[in-house]
């Protein structure tokens, strides 16, 4: 995910800053910049509330949490209307936002006390004495660094597995969506007063989550860009403290010649442009068999051709969040067409801040920015390949391993292709299933980052591993003392030996 100095942006004074809507550029609210004194109040206060809600029972986590997920709920007008205005995505969009939240919270709160509760371990043939299992412990205090594409959606892939695995949360949104994260924060107050507290929302530009950072949390949970992600990871570094990065994508959609051409042109459209592109795991680059890329590429243009951008309620999707990112977009843009490539609709001209228009380009140079470097725009670009394996290797060319698409005639075809895909999450007909499905995991490779969010693999994620043995009997061999003759470790050791020789 792209972060840049916005041009427009939270102006700050020295303890409070402005925001601005995206769209009109009117004056939105202000918030406090908290410094590290404020950041390190915030941890304390959670580490205090946090014993309490980890002593409580499995069941009565569960409970709070689908009571604040219910006050979100009650409230989603509200949610989406401040995630619409401090983002300019449309209202539509932004409630959908909240609709996948809910979901993913729903799961996590129901889920957790299985995916972390003792389980027992089988012990082997000279430890058959002992009693083995392992037990998921809360780490404690998680700081989460969040985005401002998607403000309510992604933090909580991180915010809400981790207060359901038995954590407290302090939450730094994104300087352009400080509203978002204040108010999830009330929400949970409102739904469990007698833990509040326990999740915490801090506001403020970079030196507020570099304190967050330094402040002794006991994991960092961060989406940004890969460059940033460096810089929290090298202050993480110090401390040993753990550290998952979800850095953004520069996913890719392989067409075959028997795939439902409609289908995928459709998929390609949303996956493009929905959220004025501003989406880690969006569709950026098409790889179509030859046979079919002339089609595709025109059904792909009639699509995007009909939706318009804007600010009224039939846009199809709003502003650029991030002033600065328009002119990424316009480099990427006009780099491909210098470069050789052609625009099948809009262009460098596309580009009208603070808002782009669609662009479909096809036939980019494979070295060129817009399809090496995260455009995070609404731009796709629709190239031709000679054959899978074409389409394969430059899919995985990327530095970048999110998330990527396969459309496919058969479904069994489809997912033998996405097996050769180095993607994190890929979709089989479909873009971006993985997202609304809580139960899978979430997460990238190379510059996309490490770790995973959602599903087992997210609950776990906020958690240490604790081994535990029980000794239930005495042996017959007490291997771990002094006190054995050498003779019986001998005899012991041939037994391995002769057990361990068989095949």
């Amino acid at each position: 995910m792209t972060e840049t100095a916005p041009a427009a942006a939270p102006r700050a004074t020295a303890s409070t800053f402005t925001t601005y809507s995206p769209a009109t550029g009117e004056r939105l609210a202000e918030y406090p910049a908290h410094g590290p004194e404020d950041v390190a109040r915030a941890v304390a206060r959670a580490r205090t509330t946090q014993a309490g809600w980890a002593a409580l029972p499995a069941s009565r986590r569960r409970e709070l949490l689908l009571r604040w997920k219910k006050a979100l709920a009650d409230d989603l007008d509200t949610v989406a209307r401040t995630i619409a205005r401090e983002t300019g995505k449309p209202a539509g969009d932004a409630a959908l936002e909240v609709v996948l939240t809910l979901e993913h919270l729903a799961w996590a709160a129901r889920n957790a006390p299985r995916v972390l509760g003792r389980r027992r371990v089988r012990t082997g043939l000279f430890t058959v004495h002992q009693r083995a299992s392992l037990v998921h412990r809360p780490l404690g205090v998680v700081g989460v660094i969040g985005p401002w594409n998607y403000p309510l959606y992604t933090p909580m892939g991180s915010i809400g597995y981790a207060l359901a695995a038995g954590n407290a949360v302090v939450f730094k949104p994104s300087e352009l969506t400080p509203g978002t994260g204040v108010l999830l924060a009330e929400l949970f107050d409102s739904a469990a007063p007698e833990h509040a507290g326990l999740l915490a929302a801090v506001t403020g530009a970079a030196a507020t989550g570099d304190a967050l950072a330094r402040s002794g949390v006991d994991k960092v949970a961060f989406t940004g860009s890969p460059g940033t992600a460096r810089k929290v990871m090298a202050v993480c570094a110090r401390t040993l403290t753990p550290f998952l990065a979800e850095c953004g994508g520069k996913d890719a959609v392989i067409v075959t010649a028997d795939a439902d051409l409609d289908a995928a042109a459709d998929a390609i459209v949303w996956g493009a442009l929905s959220n004025a592109g501003q989406t880690c795991a969006g569709v950026e680059r098409v790889y179509a068999m030859r046979e079919v890329h002339e089609e595709l590429c025109a059904r792909v243009v009639d699509k995007a051709a009909a939706l318009r951008t804007g600010a009224g309620a039939d846009a199809a999707y709003g502003p650029m969040t991030l002033p600065g990112q328009v002119a990424v977009v316009e480099r990427h843009v006009s780099g491909a067409v210098a470069a050789g490539g052609r625009a099948l609709l809009g262009g460098p001209d596309a580009v009208r801040a603070p808002y782009v228009a669609p662009v479909v380009l096809t036939e980019v140079p494979e070295d060129a920015p817009a399809m090496t470097e995260e455009t995070f725009g609404p731009v796709v670009t629709v190239n031709a390949v000679a054959g899978v394996d074409e389409a394969v290797e430059r899919a995985n060319a990327s530095r970048y391993a999110l998330g990527a698409a396969v459309f496919c005639g058969s479904g069994r075809t489809g997912a033998a292709i996405a097996a050769r895909l180095r993607a994190g999450a890929v979709s089989v007909n479909s873009v971006l299933g993985f997202a609304a499905v809580p139960a899978l995991p979430f997460g990238g490779s190379k510059d996309s980052g490490f770790g995973r969010i959602h599903g087992e693999e997210g609950l776990r994620a906020f958690t240490s591993v604790q081994s535990v043995t029980v000794q239930r009997f005495a042996p017959a061999v007490a291997l771990t003392s002094f006190a054995v003759p050498a003779a019986t470790r001998e005899r012991a050791v041939r037994l391995a030996r002769a057990l361990h020789r068989r095949r």
